[in-house]
């Protein structure tokens, strides 16, 4: 373990078994070479078809995850309800109803390191659901003496959306980290107050796919405007994140390295 920073390590959007695969087949040496303290992982699409379920959340985990984060199809699968009620790893966005199954944030104790985890809904262009900023203001009042630090996945569509957010938190948060889009941005920075940020994490699934549809039936669905029951493919994947070096004084990020495999 390094005693200058804390290496973390967010993975983008795992979608479908093939996402799951891939991670477990990827993730063990890149925590290695990388020396990775805490890896957090969008886990929304990770079952087959959409959603999460038990086990697709238990393969990120095994595959060495240590947090999972949700977003706007978390809730797909009934069978995860019980499970986001129980773990403390897992998080759904902050800004659904407080009686929604599971949490919108979470310590993840580490031993060595405490860090808040928030997750929340952007609200352009996805559901009408309480305003983002003032659940992201909500939480980060309540972590703030559980946690050494601060981490913020915005699941948001807008891109303009997602930039106000990362300009907002700069400086009270370590990292905010955008994901649902599932193409990774080129923008992956330091704000100027110390907050890294990407506008969104890229995805970890089919290569030849349209954010993880075959597509061929994403095509049919634009061309048609009829419903189509969607697939995902089988065939070579990607692993897409960030890596954030944070310092251990400061609690501020210090470095920012795009990670594409």
């Amino acid at each position: 373990m390094n005693n200058t920073f804390w290496n973390l390590l967010f993975i983008g959007d795992v979608v479908a078994q093939a996402g799951c695969d891939k991670l477990k087949a990827a993730l063990p040496a890149l925590k290695r070479e990388k020396q990775i303290d805490i890896c957090i992982a969008n886990g929304e699409n990770s079952a087959q078809g959409n959603g999460m379920t038990p086990d697709s959340a238990e393969q990120l985990f095994s595959a060495g995850v240590d947090f999972i984060t949700g977003g706007n199809h978390t809730f797909r699968r009934r069978e995860i309800y019980g499970y986001l009620d129980n773990s403390l790893s897992v998080c759904r966005p902050a800004n659904y109803k407080s009686d929604c199954p599971g949490r919108g944030f979470a310590v993840l104790d580490k031993g060595f390191v405490r860090v808040g985890v928030v997750n929340v809904l952007g609200t352009v262009y996805l559901e009408p659901l309480c305003n983002p900023f003032d659940c992201v203001d909500e939480a980060i009042a309540a972590l703030s003496d559980e946690a050494d630090f601060i981490v913020v996945d915005f699941h948001a569509e807008a891109t303009a959306e997602k930039r106000a957010m990362g300009f907002y938190l700069d400086g009270r948060v370590a990292a905010v980290v955008g994901t649902h889009t599932h193409v990774q941005t080129a923008d992956a920075q330091i704000l100027e107050n110390g907050t890294a940020y990407i506008t969104d994490l890229g995805m970890t699934g089919p290569k030849r796919s349209v954010l993880g549809v075959t597509p061929e039936l994403a095509i049919e669905k634009m061309r048609t405007q009829m419903p189509v029951r969607f697939q995902n493919p089988a065939g070579e994947c990607c692993l897409q994140g960030l890596l954030v070096q944070v310092d251990k004084r400061t609690r501020r990020a210090v470095s920012v390295e795009p990670i594409s495999l």
